[in-house]
């Protein structure tokens, strides 16, 4: 009903028991009295208020704020954003996730604590106010579901493995029989209202579900999405997700069938299905005309992003037009649009910071508002829903752990798994506001079924930590270096590339490494892409076109270069390609699982500076923290590649000039052990020449143990008696009395070669320290590697530091010392 200056709705205050009423004048009460008085409208509360009380002129105008919709809406947010700020503050070095601390926000400020003083709950969150919040929070969840849509590859149902399969399949239907039996064992020996057990198949159903979108954000807040169980869960959730929207469509329809009409369930059918039919055939091809006229690697256009926001918000309305609700219309649009670049990426970069940052924890907050702990009056109820959870919560461990330990899967990965797929979150939210939106379930069921999503995420949370580290994985079972290699062995390289920038320097390097048919070199190349517009992160083997693109993306750039070169040096060098779609705090698991798997010996990585033209450099403190990581957790041994950019390279270093000079530089202990092994593997090309300039000083010039000098001194022997048959390998000696000496005999070096390798670690050296000075010691390089990356360091070579592999099952490391531990990185 409108009147003017007033507006009447019919809905309950959230958590007030009162109904409140701004009368303009003496007639909007007396109609405000007639209708509560009407027995057509007993059991509904009615709110008056004005409708153009938007913005307040401030109290020195004699205005309340808080009765104006713009201020009361602003402190709302304020609040809701500072208090769950600080639960999160407090309960985050306990692991719980954010999505805990925003439902215990509103719970903090609904009905069950600060609202429970009806003075606070009438002025901070009265009937207006609460229905501006939740019409932005669903707006939000609107949103929320439409960018799910838009990052999740429908074929990848098509593409999950046995495993997968049979773990969405148990994972659905064991939860359900075994909450369902245990429903109907209680509903059939206890007595209970009608209500509560009418309540028992939703309450099996919200229990028994593993959402993507769920396990998707567990994932990603515990950095484990592109472990090897994340993307199990992902995949197995897809499958598990399909399984159990069939079930819960099937009670939905159910339901209809015994209340509504025929007609009612036909109409409904014909508009879900003209709605998909329209999207899949009229927006889909849209969609991929735009992915097809946006060039690689440019920003896709303004007016299609616009045409695509317009489709949404059309949908939607279209959605609630026919009574298919607006969320299923932007979620089935969504899944049309293509997930990542150019337009995935562009639509989840505009909206993904506002829906998450802002509305979202707005919808998870007005779940907590709804709750109020004081509608628990009836414990039999608590103890009856809390034992169909439990009972979901162990079908679920029963139906998910199977299918891994059959397929040999560790017995603490598998535990981890089936804790991950429990995890309760939006999807859970979402159906009980909704059903409590629709009388489906009373206060009292909501609260119970609230507090239980709040302490299953919480349980499951700081378990999966405690369970699964995914670098344990990464630790190797043997040697993998190029010191410990045997003569004539393949040599195993992975390199790592994030743009074409670094690709020709990476190709010399290769080159330089002497690969020939007896001692080949097997190339795997893994071009590296931050995870955008995608859901599930990606490590996929590259396929080639059969036709060639005149408009190759940046992946296909760098691929055809190496797959060239690999031609060119026919059975000596073979290339591998991969693409890997990650988070950048996350994709060292890549890198590392991708080296364990190809049992490499040797990781490439290219330096998170870039030299441009001039003296300007660029730093990418992403690519400096993956570094990092990898040269934690590799399996085996870890080059990081500097290619200054002060001048123009050619195509290819050996292209230059007749030979390729190669310089080492020696202090000793197991990295420098590891870059001269690479060098004097490198001194067999007949096109190139090493040197190796060992420092050395009256005393220790680095601390180590007896054992690392002998062995130093034993791979020096060594170079020196390949010189005997070798003429191209030079080995000079020099006596430094400071770390200034060190520095002058390497500038007075600094042009003369192509390709530099040093040692990332040394032991502690006071000429070393005494290098530290002109540098700032925070780099991933070491203390020669940072001196050879410093913006003032003029050298136009190549800089390769070198890392020997680490992480081995049971070795007792000789360079692990007392005093190596502290190691200049």
């Amino acid at each position: 009903m409108d009147c003017l200056k007033s507006g009447f709705y019919a809905r309950k205050h959230a958590f007030l028991g009162y109904s409140e009423v701004v009368e303009p004048d003496k007639h909007f009460h007396n109609l405000v009295q007639k209708m509560a008085s009407d027995p057509a409208h007993a059991t509904k509360i009615f709110v008056c208020h004005s409708v153009d009380q938007i913005n307040s002129k401030g109290i020195f105008y004699g205005d309340d704020p808080l009765i104006f919709s713009l201020p009361l809406l602003l402190m709302q947010l304020s609040l809701i954003s500072i208090i769950t700020r600080i639960a999160y503050a407090i309960l985050k070095p306990f692991g719980q996730p954010m999505i805990v601390s925003q439902i215990l926000g509103g719970v903090i400020l609904g009905p069950s604590i600060l609202g429970h003083n009806s003075s606070f709950a009438a002025k901070v969150f009265p009937p207006k106010g609460i229905t501006v919040l939740d019409t932005m929070s669903v707006f939000g969840f609107m949103l929320f579901i439409f960018l799910i849509g838009v990052k999740i590859d429908p074929t990848m149902v098509l593409k999950s493995g046995r495993k997968a399969v049979a773990i969405g399949i148990l994972g659905s239907t064991v939860p359900c029989s075994l909450a369902g039996l245990v429903a109907f064992i209680i509903s059939r020996s206890a007595t209970l209202d009608e209500d509560i057990v009418g309540f028992f198949p939703l309450a099996v159903a919200v229990m028994s579900l593993t959402a993507f979108p769920v396990v998707a954000i567990f994932l990603a807040e515990l950095k484990i999405l592109n472990s090897e169980i994340g993307r199990l869960a992902s995949s197995s959730s897809i499958i598990c997700d399909l399984c159990q929207w069939t079930i819960i469509s099937v009670i939905f329809a159910f339901k209809i069938a015994t209340f509504r009409s025929f007609g009612t369930i036909m109409g409904t059918v014909f508009s879900a299905a003209l709605l998909i039919f329209i999207v899949v055939f009229g927006f889909r091809p849209v969609a991929l005309w735009i992915v097809r006229h946006t060039p690689d690697g440019k920003p896709v256009k303004e007016i299609y992003i616009f045409a695509v926001m317009v489709a949404l918000l059309g949908c939607g309305f279209a959605g609630e037009f026919f009574g298919l609700s607006a969320l299923f219309a932007a979620f089935i649009l969504g899944l049309v649009i293509p997930d990542g670049p150019p337009l995935g990426a562009a639509l989840v970069e505009r909206l993904d910071c506002f829906v998450s940052v802002l509305l979202m924890p707005l919808f998870f907050t007005n779940c907590g508002l709804q709750t109020d702990v004081f509608a628990i009056m009836n414990w039999r109820n608590v103890v009856v829903l809390y034992s169909i959870a439990f009972s979901a919560f162990i079908g679920k461990i029963l139906g998910t752990i199977g299918p891994p330990l059959f397929f040999r899967m560790p017995v603490r990965d598998s535990i981890s798994l089936a804790l991950i797929m429990n995890s309760k979150g939006i999807a859970e939210l979402a159906l009980l506001t909704n059903w409590k939106r629709v009388k489906v379930i009373d206060e009292e069921c909501f609260a119970i079924m609230i507090i239980s999503v709040v302490v299953v995420t919480g349980v499951i949370s700081p378990l999966v930590k405690t369970l699964y580290d995914p670098s344990r994985r990464f630790i190797a079972y043997k040697r993998r270096t190029i010191l410990h290699a045997r003569a004539n062995d393949e040599l195993r390289i992975l390199v790592c590339q994030h743009s074409p920038d670094n690709v020709q320097a990476t190709i010399s390097l290769v080159e330089a490494s002497n690969p020939t048919t007896q001692s080949p070199i097997n190339l795997v190349v893994l071009r590296l892409v931050k995870l955008e517009g995608r859901a599930s992160s990606l490590l996929i083997a590259h396929r080639q076109r059969e036709r060639q693109s005149y408009n190759p993306t940046q992946s296909e750039r760098i691929f055809n270069a190496f797959t060239k070169f690999a031609d060119q040096r026919d059975d000596s060098v073979t290339v591998h390609c991969f693409e890997g779609i990650a988070p950048y705090g996350t994709m060292h698991n890549d890198v590392c699982s991708l080296a364990l798997e190809k049992r490499t010996t040797l990781i490439i990585l290219p330096f998170h500076k870039k030299w441009m033209v001039g003296d300007r450099m660029e730093t990418s403190y992403a690519l400096r923290h993956l570094n990092k990581n990898v040269l934690d957790k590799a399996p085996c041994s870890v080059g990081i590649l500097i290619d200054h950019k002060t001048r123009k390279r050619p195509r290819s270093a050996f292209a230059e000039q007749a030979t390729f000079r190669v310089m080492t530089i020696f202090f000793g202990g197991a990295d420098d052990r590891e870059a001269l092994a690479y060098g004097r593997r490198m001194a067999e090309n007949p096109n190139l020449t090493l040197t190796v300039i060992r420092f050395y000083a009256t005393n220790d010039i680095v601390a180590g143990t007896v054992r690392s000098r002998m062995l130093d001194m034993e791979i020096l022997g060594q170079l020196k008696a390949s010189m005997r048959y070798n003429e191209r390998i030079e080995h000079r000696e020099e006596l430094v009395s400071d770390g200034f000496k060190v520095l002058s005999v390497i500038k007075s070096m600094e042009n003369q070669f192509d390709l530099v390798m040093v040692g990332r670690r040394h032991g502690e050296s006071r000429y070393l320290s005494d290098l530290r000075k002109w540098n700032d010691g925070k780099g991933e390089l070491g203390t020669l590697g940072e001196l050879f990356a410093a913006s003032d360091f003029k050298s136009k070579s190549c800089v390769l530091v070198v890392q020997q592999q680490t992480r081995v099952w049971g070795l007792h490391d000789p360079e692990e010392s007392t005093r190596l531990r502290r190691l200049d990185s």
